[in-house]
């Protein structure tokens, strides 16, 4: 089962501020955010956790087509 994260979650996780999260979205390197609600979005951890991976391993991050909700 998957776990949504909220954006202090992802913050927390990864390190970057949110400003930076919103700009790494637009710019298609980072796991876009799931609508949980009508003013509530957050992410798949999953989707985070690639991330991570992917910065570790140098690995260009590859998105997985989640729902632009930014």
């Amino acid at each position: 089962m998957n776990k949504i994260l909220r954006i202090n979650d992802v913050k927390q996780k990864t390190g970057l501020s949110r400003s930076s999260i919103y700009a790494y979205i637009k710019e298609g390197k980072f796991p876009s955010s799931i609508s949980i609600g009508p003013r509530s979005v957050g992410w798949l951890e999953s989707d985070i956790e690639q991330w991570i991976d992917s910065r570790i391993t140098g690995v260009p991050f590859a998105p997985m087509g989640g729902n632009e909700s930014v």
